[in-house]
């Protein structure tokens, strides 16, 4: 996960969806029963066209997704998420992030989105019943397809987690390998956060070397925050941006994204495919795990091919994992996205299928909010599912590879004044929404 956005800086929670790395792509889409040939052509990173937007508003008599799927999935978790996705949104910062970062305001406006938060936890919550919500809801909300990928809806959907791993504070016999705080020299973008060079003076910002580079120049000298067993465990904690690290004494410490460079981002899956040295039917996390110990050479030196390399801050473990809007993700309702392509802190619809624990893939059609981004999700075709914390959390990240479609919910700007944010005042009882 690649980390928190503050009131001067966005940072990205990260992820390890090893399987978008992969040559080939999977059109799995909801409701196949067997998986079709791999497509090669299917282009998940395809950016927009100039001035294209990500979004098209369904028309009057298009069918929306299955609302009632995403009513009888949802969970106490759900309210949880909103309330910090509202939270979100009460800050001033917040509004920096539209129209900067969320480039299409025909969409949405940071009034309409903040309401949309507002009005769907009321709506979730005083209505009980599946028939009286749905009502309820599309009378209210205007519903958004994503273009994706091939302006059809498609959307790859992988997985991400926040890892544990042992860890020391300090180098001693067996952690040989460290991550590494800020360096001041890092400049980057004071709104988007977005990496723009090295400040070697006051007047002159250059392209960061190479991964290899920083690695054996010993410039990062001085800066190490924690130490690792292997070099692949300290690799796996910069894709991911964030980790809870078990330390000596059990003791634990959080950590999480403070930047990165501006070199490219290289997935590790892609360049041991293109090696030879793992085939893209085996890729997972594990069988990268079985190879390392194998032959931890090949994998290293694949490794050095990623030139985004992430820095870290100690975080507070009680709002740890965070994800680009600065608040704790959420297994399963968190969603990573380009932000630069999808509003942040929206309300949406995923219709995929989700990994199990035993291999198989079950739907997936589920509320969630866009909380989150990372280094190799690009474009309207990518999205990373959260999936949680630890070990078993990683099987089903590794697993998760399919494709999907979602959409985005908005209040109609006629009920938008209705539900405002709470304020420091005492405020009127919002209006409940009307029935159909």
């Amino acid at each position: 996960m690649q980390g928190r956005t503050t009131t001067t800086a966005l940072s990205s929670f990260a992820l390890f969806a090893i399987a978008l790395a992969t040559m080939t792509t999977m059109t799995t889409m909801v409701g196949c029963e067997t998986p079709p040939e791999p497509v090669p052509t299917a282009d998940f990173a395809r950016p927009l066209a100039p001035g294209e937007c990500a979004l098209r508003k369904l028309e009057p008599g298009e069918a929306w997704p299955d609302l009632g799927s995403a009513w009888n999935s949802r969970d106490a978790y759900l309210e949880e998420a909103l309330a910090l996705d509202q939270s979100w949104y009460e800050k001033p910062s917040s509004k920096s992030r539209f129209p900067q970062m969320f480039q299409f305001p025909e969409v949405c406006t940071w009034e309409q989105a903040s309401s949309s938060v507002v009005a769907f936890r009321q709506i979730l919550n005083e209505n009980k019943d599946q028939e009286s919500f749905t009502n309820a809801f599309k009378q209210m909300f205007d519903c958004w397809q994503t273009k994706g990928w091939n302006g059809k809806g498609g959307v790859l959907f992988t997985g991400y987690f926040a890892p544990e791993f042992k860890a020391s504070l300090t180098k001693v016999a067996g952690y040989d390998y460290p991550i590494y705080r800020r360096p001041k020299e890092l400049e980057t973008d004071p709104i988007s956060g977005q990496a723009m060079g090295r400040r070697i003076s006051e007047s002159e910002v250059v392209p960061w070397p190479s991964r290899a580079e920083i690695n054996s120049s010993g410039m990062l000298n001085g800066l190490e925050l924690a130490w690792f067993p292997s070099a692949l465990d300290a690799y796996i904690v910069q894709i991911n941006g964030s980790a809870k690290l078990l330390l000596p004494e059990n003791k634990v410490m959080y950590i999480g994204y403070a930047g990165a460079t501006d070199g490219e981002y290289v997935g590790l899956g892609t360049s041991l495919i293109k090696a030879g040295a793992i085939s893209a039917n085996d890729l997972n996390l594990s069988a990268i795990r079985r190879l390392y110990e194998k032959d931890p050479a090949i994998v290293e030196s694949n490794i050095d091919l990623n030139n985004r390399f992430v820095f870290f801050q100690q975080y507070d473990g009680k709002t740890w994992p965070a994800g680009s809007l600065g608040v704790k993700v959420t297994d399963k309702i968190s969603l990573a996205t380009d932000k630069s392509v999808y509003p942040p802190g929206g309300v949406m619809f995923v219709d995929t299928l989700a990994a199990s624990y035993f291999g198989s893939k079950k739907p997936f059609q589920r509320f969630m909010l866009d909380q989150d981004t990372g280094g190799a999700i690009r474009a309207p075709g990518r999205a990373d599912i959260f999936m949680g914390i630890g070990p078993s959390a990683e099987i089903l990240a590794g697993g998760q590879y399919c494709e999907g479609t979602l959409y985005y919910f908005f209040l109609k700007p006629e009920y938008v004044s209705q539900y405002p944010l709470p304020s420091k005042t005492p405020a009127k009882v919002l209006a409940k929404p009307p029935t159909a």
